[in-house]
């Protein structure tokens, strides 16, 4: 018998009893996506979802000094462990606009998209679970990790990996959006920042003195013209520049914010030497004091299609009737597969950026999301018989 095929069996019983938790869940997730949680900043959210366990009788719910909240529910055999993580930490903003509103098949507001919604289904998987009578065979253990982003690098999902007493035959990665994708390969990533600034002895009243724009102006122009490979792919973003205060001030601080990214290790390492080479040259040419400052870096990694957990994972979107979307991630798939856990990244619903709302504002669709939760537990019973077969 496939690994499947009990999971398969009950998907619609699986959706029935997620969807019988609506009030529950849309109440996680409006009280989740309304606390603040900026990296290395989620205690609340870690105590709200720890407290979700314990009411749901999660005898192992804590959090730990890195404000990753851990829960375990004991399998009954108990030989193999899997991993469910969400990450906790998002942008920081303030309290007037972090409002979610929520309507009959739809929730809009800031970051439910990103991540609030994943882990509201987090402190509800205990329940969902209990409401089916599923009782795994493998131990489940459960982590809202925090510092996720920028110069966070997963520490908190890299704590959960390296502290637990488990093995772990294999992890899942849960994001909010988009329902039917499937990452199994995680890219390589760069992220850094470039500042230029004035040096204290820069005579920067002088007439004529340039500032700090038009060199990192140079800088951006140079990294455009990175050669950057289709096969395997390589991108640059550049993120954010900040610098100067108005029409007649020379700027005295620039900084250019930027993320490479590639499915080769080879090639990423290039563009960074590439990178490395203008900033030098930039200083040198310039005047200026410019730097280079390394935010984050991972090598890529990946499983194989033909990979149990992909395998699985494509069968059970198959049966709900959802295309699977494959590309390769940045998001905390790497963790795992550098601690060599096998593990693919799963989206709960679908979503959208609507053009009149805000930057920070989603739209997510709920009918979709008891489909993505009736995926989650299909492909935790498939992990389970794989685990045992």
């Amino acid at each position: 018998m496939r690994a499947t095929d009990h999971a398969l069996a009950h998907l619609s019983r699986f959706r029935a009893a997620a969807e019988a938790m609506r009030e529950r869940l849309l109440t996680d997730v409006v009280c989740l996506g309304e606390m603040p949680a900026p990296t290395g900043g989620e205690g609340r959210r870690a105590a709200y979802v720890r407290d979700r366990w314990c009411e749901a009788g999660v005898e192992q719910g804590a959090v730990d000094d890195l404000n990753n909240v851990v829960g375990l529910l004991p399998g009954e055999v108990g030989s193999a462990t899997v991993l469910v993580a969400v990450p906790m930490d998002t942008l920081d903003i303030a309290p007037e606009h972090r409002e979610i509103e929520v309507g009959v098949d739809r929730l809009v507001g800031p970051f439910v998209g990103d991540n609030c919604l994943a882990l509201a289904a987090l402190a509800c998987l205990p329940t969902l679970l209990d409401s089916l009578q599923v009782r795994l065979r493998s131990n489940l253990l459960l982590a809202g990790t925090s510092q996720s982003l920028s110069r966070g690098n997963l520490a908190g999902l890299r704590r959960v990996l390296a502290a637990s007493r488990w093995p772990l035959a294999c992890g899942f990665c849960l994001e909010s959006v988009q329902l039917g994708r499937l990452n199994y390969a995680a890219v390589g990533v760069f992220r850094g920042a470039i500042s230029c600034r004035l040096p204290p002895e820069y005579d920067w009243a002088q007439y004529g003195a340039s500032g700090t724009i038009l060199p990192m102006a140079d800088i951006v122009g140079r990294i455009g013209r990175i050669p950057l490979c289709q096969r395997p792919l390589s991108t640059i973003v550049l993120g954010s520049i900040e610098g100067g205060l108005s029409y007649h001030t020379i700027a005295r601080d620039t900084v250019l914010r930027f993320e490479a990214r590639s499915e080769s290790g080879e090639d990423l390492r290039r563009i960074r030497t590439a990178i490395e080479d203008i900033v030098a040259e930039a200083r040198a040419r310039s005047g200026k004091v410019v730097e280079l400052d390394t935010v984050t870096w991972r090598e890529p990694g990946g499983l194989d299609i033909g990979h149990p957990l992909v395998r699985n994972a494509r069968a059970i979107l198959g049966a709900l009737g959802r295309p699977p979307m494959i590309y390769s991630t940045t998001t905390q798939l790497a963790a795992l597969l550098e601690a060599g856990v096998p593990g693919i990244v799963l989206g709960l619903t679908t979503g959208r950026r609507r053009g009149e709302l805000d930057e920070v504002e989603e739209e997510v669709s709920i009918p979709d999301l008891w489909t993505g939760l009736a995926q989650l537990v299909a492909n935790l019973v498939a992990a389970d018989v794989e685990a045992h077969p």
